[in-house]
């Protein structure tokens, strides 16, 4: 236990580092429209920081030419621009979107494109991949590999989630108790992320992110009482606290996958691959937690007494941080 509190420490503390570049670089967006053939409607919504547009741009085909100018607005601390498009000559199949500035910013782009045979395309494009281009009609497997990328990129990424792991493994003591766990956490938010996907259950962003941050404040509290020999709700019925915030947690999931959408044709497949990515950046993280516990329980490294408090309190200063401000954007 106390090389698990060790480990949680460095990576608390690094979660807790990065969660400032988190909140300010949100993803850009772009999406693409074909409203009826060589007509495109674009949505170009970029983040503010400090109340200044980030600089990017997309670039479109030569061929393609804008309709008048575009309409701009502010929403909910992005910058929202709509414009409309036309092709002189040809469809945008096999042709190049670039995302201008991309290479010297820490930002993801989202890109989603509906064509008008139906044909959809998503994409994320980062620093080092500020470029994409439109492939013929998405096959089932480029589909599916899309999709699990999004997820496993978007777990990797989504700090909030990955401390609730961490909180989770420094108050279960058995590693068999662990996977039971975290098997309950996946199955929870996996129901919760796909009956808010297929809209069967909808709910308020801001609060369901709110309520995320709660579960990790309260899983530090958790860990502090355990330390202090206090019988904790988690330490009892730890499946059932992970089966509960798990399908908070899948509504969380659920957001971030709605920004992207899902190919009309293959929403089943696009869902369960999502999901897949999910859960494999989920079991790299853990893998990772647990080579680094172990390397540390061979480290001859002399720990002050009460250190084991560090973890908790980092977790639960940076949890309640998240509540806070994400309480705030309520009003």
């Amino acid at each position: 236990m106390k090389a698990a509190s060790r480990a949680a420490l460095l990576v608390s503390c690094l979660l807790a580092s990065t969660t400032a570049a988190a909140d300010e670089f949100r993803p850009a967006l772009l999406e693409i429209e074909e409203t009826r053939p060589g007509w495109y409607a674009v949505i170009w919504k970029v983040p503010l920081v400090n109340g200044q547009r980030l600089a990017l741009s997309p670039r479109f085909p030569a061929h393609l030419e804008r309709m008048g100018p575009a309409a701009t607005r502010t929403l909910q601390g992005s910058s929202v621009e709509q414009s409309t498009w036309t092709s002189r000559a040809g469809s945008l199949v096999g042709h190049r979107i670039e995302i201008e500035g991309l290479t010297s910013l820490p930002i993801d782009v989202i890109v989603q494109i509906d064509l008008a045979d139906g044909a959809e395309h998503s994409a994320i494009l980062r620093p080092t991949t500020p470029t994409f281009v439109i492939p013929e009609r998405a096959t089932r497997s480029r589909v599916a590999g899309s999709y699990w990328k999004i997820g496993t990129i978007h777990i990797l990424e989504g700090y909030d989630h990955l401390l609730f792991v961490v909180a989770l493994m420094l108050i279960i003591p058995s590693l068999r108790l662990l996977l039971e766990t975290i098997t309950a956490f996946t199955v929870a938010h996996s129901i919760s992320l796909a009956l808010a996907t297929l809209g069967v259950v909808n709910l308020p962003g801001a609060p369901t992110e709110a309520v995320i941050a709660l579960s990790i404040l309260f899983l530090a509290v958790e860990i502090v009482h355990d330390h202090e020999g206090r019988i904790t709700l988690t330490e009892q019925f730890p499946w059932v606290v992970a089966l509960l915030f798990g399908l908070v947690h899948g509504l969380g999931f659920a957001g971030a996958l709605a920004q992207v959408g899902l190919p009309e044709q293959n929403i089943p497949l696009a869902l369960l691959m999502f999901n897949v990515g999910v859960e494999t950046g989920q079991v790299l993280f853990v893998c990772a937690m647990l080579a680094l516990i172990a390397s540390i329980k061979r480290a001859p490294i002399p720990w002050p007494a009460g250190s084991w408090r560090l973890a908790p309190y980092t977790i639960g200063s940076v949890a309640a941080f998240w509540t806070i401000t994400r309480v705030g954007s309520f009003f």
